[in-house]
């Protein structure tokens, strides 16, 4: 079962008609322990959010916690695959660096990522 937590930036899931052929959605899921899930929350919010929110094609995004596996599950709407997969790496890094150093200092640990991803891929609009 999935918990109740949701939190959507812009329009996470746009409607039929804003949707084309192209559109895709970014999945991933995260480890998240239930006493971190407000540290995690915390780090995406300074981090990934801005970053997301500046970025071409970006339609919108939902955070969502799985209470039964302890890992958090994120849709991340974009309006072509394009958009998405232009994104340079090593901008991806520099964001994931700050959301590192952020949650590292949420949960007070100082080294390794306290949510390591555990599964990323890509859901297409039906």
């Amino acid at each position: 079962m999935i918990g109740a937590l949701m939190i959507s930036l812009a329009n996470p899931f746009p409607l039929k008609a804003e949707m084309t052929q192209g559109t895709s959605i970014e999945y991933l899921r995260i480890a998240v322990p239930s006493e971190s899930r407000e540290a995690w929350l915390k780090a995406e919010k300074e981090s990934w959010e801005p970053w997301l929110l500046s970025k071409k094609g970006f339609l919108g995004r939902q955070l969502l916690w799985d209470e039964k596996n302890q890992e958090a599950i994120i849709l991340i709407s974009w309006a072509s695959r394009k958009d998405w997969k232009s994104i340079l790496k090593s901008e991806i890094d520099q964001v994931q660096k700050h959301f590192e150093e952020v949650a590292r200092e949420q949960v007070g640990s100082k080294t390794s990522n306290p949510f390591p991803l555990k599964y990323e891929g890509e859901l297409l609009p039906q």
